[in-house]
């Protein structure tokens, strides 16, 4: 043991040697405890000029993606000289290397960098949209799709990531919809844990792990009107019932870093926000990793009408809890001068310092600063066989069947089939938005997934139908970049009756555009460009049965559609293994088990809509009907496809819900049981979801909210149990005083296939 000790000193001594020669900061271990690193990170803190830690409070962006409004200059100086704690939009280990280079080597201190990226929903190996991948409901292969993107990415140099993004969002017109879960609560806590547990796994020091960031905290989802960036105002007690729980699931869950939002939240920009970032973040939920801006955000603060300038703006952000800036160089540029004056204490510079560096020491990077620059593992690492296997499994569980009358899915192999739509050759749009290092050439579209499921294009006629829009307004807004065919409309259609007539079957692969969701791209009309919808009003005019493949980042208005065609499939934007996805459920190779996790609206003007609304004292009536009610004259009230739908190739019958007692007191449980009985003739998948409803409390209550769901596998003819356990804390809720409690009385449990087609059964709470 003495010599294994001494042997370990000598080892250190000259770590310390070595990091003398080379004016590298080192430590002696990236798994040191918390002890080892209070020390290190104090002793460090005790040599660094007030300069050298503001600089530390910097990211700056430089390299292969522009993500907002500016682009920052004189980077490689100002790493240099110690202004620099972080690089956002560089990677690959050359790149990188450059970077980290500067920081190590010609810096004072030799501080390394961290690198941050938007991985999204991969890296290279890019996985469906997050949407689509909540639609799964699978956990597990959620937090496995974020071990690979974590995988990938620090194979190719970066440390962290802006993901998950946790937002709650009830309007499909916002495009960031796309980029988190849906509309629940419960389930949008589930997938934010198994994201933060797949990108950091159990150990930071782990170099196959990276830094999650939680965002955009706070409220982003809720923007008023759907328009991204815009203001959010609701209640206290919305907020802590229906849209923090994901980030404090997040939080729980051990993630590392938290973005601001860009958002106002009661009239204080959540930048700037005090009670959000400090009071709630860290005093309330705990949260002991350090704060970064949204890109610019400081900034853009003037045009809040928040502060005149970006002195008041650095200012107001430290003292509110960010730790870091993104960009936008407010802090660079005037925390010294706030300190000097004496409007910002050197304890605030020097705790917001300490969070950031403490996230490098977890990292390791004070132990080897080129940890994740190895050129072999990259070889190895990214874009393996086995992640793209893993992306088509998971595109593969993301997709929702819609509609599927008399059976018209799955397809024969040996019918004709017109594949028709601008979308259907497409590779580029599988990626969706915020793609990362992902490439169009590796995707696999529709139409080439078909071909290689049947062996070739025999039985296949392509027709292209249409282009994505002939809006210019909105092919200006997206800056030209729309697909056009250059053929008139009247040709294009013209061949894709052809295409039809000579076919048995047409599948219209049909949406959006993979630049049309995302960030800053809301849309006010979230129908099927008109181009493309006047391709499907053709196409079903020719009398053969019309399969409808949906590419899109949002809920979509599909009235006509889901009236007019014989099936639609929802597969979202699916990433690189995208087309062989689809091939294998419109052939029956993999049986559809997604279920939606944002509502669908018959038209735009029933936004927002979601399922666990609370209901008034004149309360709507299934379908209208009635005058007096909470209801629309002119369209019928439900949705088109509520929350938890999705159709699959076989049918499940649920038995009606036995409850273990009547009962349930403060410290038991009831146990809540449906048989779920396969009667079709194929396996397939079911989710079975369990919702439960108070029916008086002390603020009124919402009619149903998810609390439990089990994904359940069944051959044909087998049936299963399924039980939920349910206990005080489901029945919890936030009461006017942001208390969470639960009462006594009368509460209903409704398991079933989605929100609205449930059984059920009622107990009390004594």
């Amino acid at each position: 043991m003495n010599c294994v000790v001494s042997l370990r000193n000598v080892c250190v001594q000259l770590m310390f040697v070595l990091a003398v020669i080379l004016n590298v900061s080192v430590a002696v271990s990236a798994g040191a405890d918390q002890q080892d690193m209070d020390k290190y990170v104090s002793d460090l803190l005790a040599k660094m000029s007030v300069s050298e830690k503001i600089g530390q409070l910097n990211q700056l962006t430089i390299g292969f993606d522009v993500t907002g409004p500016r682009v920052s200059s004189d980077v490689e100086a100002k790493i240099k000289s110690g202004k620099v704690g972080s690089v956002l939009n560089t990677c690959t280990v050359n790149a990188v290397s450059k970077l980290q280079d500067m920081a190590v080597k010609e810096s004072r201190l030799g501080i390394p960098i961290l690198f941050g990226y938007d991985v999204i929903h991969g890296y290279r190996t890019i996985f469906p949209i997050p949407l689509a991948i909540a639609s799964s409901w699978d956990m597990a292969a959620i937090e496995k799709s974020a071990q690979i993107a974590a995988l990938e990415s620090s194979a190719d140099g970066l440390n962290w990531t802006f993901s998950p993004m946790v937002d709650i969002a009830r309007d499909p017109r916002w495009g960031r919809i796309s980029e988190g879960a849906g509309e629940d609560s419960y389930l949008g806590s589930r997938v934010a844990e198994a994201m933060v547990r797949g990108y950091q796994g159990s150990d930071l020091g782990d170099k196959e792990t990276i830094l999650a960031c939680i965002k955009h905290f706070g409220l982003y989802g809720a923007a008023i009107a759907g328009r991204d960036y815009n203001t959010v105002d609701m209640s206290r007690l919305q907020m802590y019932e229906d849209y923090f729980p994901p980030y404090k699931a997040a939080v729980e869950a051990g993630a590392a870093t938290v973005m601001s939002s860009f958002n106002d939240i009661n009239g204080i920009p959540a930048t700037a926000n005090k009670w959000l970032l400090t009071d709630l973040l860290r005093s309330e939920w705990g949260f002991d990793g350090f704060v970064v801006t949204d890109y610019n955000a400081i900034a853009e603060m003037i045009e809040h009408g928040f502060v005149a300038d970006g002195y008041h703006g650095a200012q107001q952000a430290i003292k509110a809890g960010v730790d870091m800036d993104m960009v936008d160089e407010c802090m660079l540029n005037n925390l010294e001068t706030l300190v000097r004056e004496g409007k910002v204490s050197m304890a605030q510079i020097d705790q917001a310092c300490r969070r950031i560096l403490e996230a490098k020491y977890k990292l390791g990077l004070f132990a080897d600063p080129y940890r994740y620059l190895d050129p072999e593992r990259a070889g190895k690492e990214i874009f393996k066989a086995e992640s793209r296997e893993f992306a088509r499994q998971m595109a593969r569980e993301s997709f929702v069947l819609l509609k599927n009358n008399d059976n018209v899915l799955p397809l024969a192999r040996d019918k004709k089939i017109a594949l028709v739509g601008p979308l259907a050759k497409s590779n580029w749009d599988m990626l969706g938005c915020w793609s990362a290092a992902g490439r169009g050439e590796d995707c696999v579209s529709v139409y080439d997934g078909i071909k290689n499921l049947l062996g070739g294009d025999d039985n296949l006629i392509f027709a292209h139908g249409a282009d994505i829009t002939d809006d210019q307004l909105l092919i200006d807004r997206l800056g030209g970049q729309v697909h056009r065919d250059g053929r008139s409309a009247e040709d294009m259609i013209a061949e894709a009756v052809s295409a039809a007539d000579k076919a048995d079957i047409v599948v219209a692969v049909v949406g959006e555009q993979g630049n049309m969701c995302g960030e800053a791209k809301s849309r006010s009309d979230i129908s099927i460009p008109a181009t493309q919808q006047r391709l499907l009003k053709t196409l079903k005019r020719t009398g053969k049965p019309l399969v409808i493949v949906l590419m899109n980042g949002r809920p979509m208005t599909l009235e006509w559609e889901d009236t007019n065609a014989d099936a639609i499939l929802e597969t979202w934007f699916a990433g690189v293994e995208g087309g062989n996805a689809v091939a294998d459920v419109l052939y029956g190779d993999y049986n559809p088990s997604g279920k939606l996790t944002a509502t669908f609206p018959r038209n735009a003007g029933q936004i927002p809509i979601y399922y666990n609304h609370k209901n008034t004292g004149r309360p709507m009536s299934p379908g209208g009907g009635s005058f007096y009610r909470s209801a629309y004259l002119d369209v019928v009230n439900e949705p088109l496809y509520p929350f938890g739908y999705g159709l699959s190739y076989t049918i499940f019958n649920y038995s009606k819900i036995s409850l273990s007692s009547s009962t349930l007191n403060s410290n038991g449980k009831i146990e809540a049981t449906v048989t779920v009985k396969n009667v079709g003739k194929r396996a397939g998948t079911e989710v079975v979801q369990m919702y439960i409803r108070d029916m008086t409390a002390s603020v009124t209550p919402a009619v149903k909210r998810l609390k439990g769901y089990k994904r359940v596998s069944l051959e044909a003819g087998e049936s299963r149990e399924v039980t939920f356990d349910i206990t005080v804390q489901d029945l919890k809720f936030y009461n006017s005083e942001l208390d969470y409690i639960a009462e006594s009385g009368k509460f209903k449990v409704y398991i079933g296939t989605n929100s609205y087609d449930c059984g059920e059964s009622e107990f009390v709470l004594e």
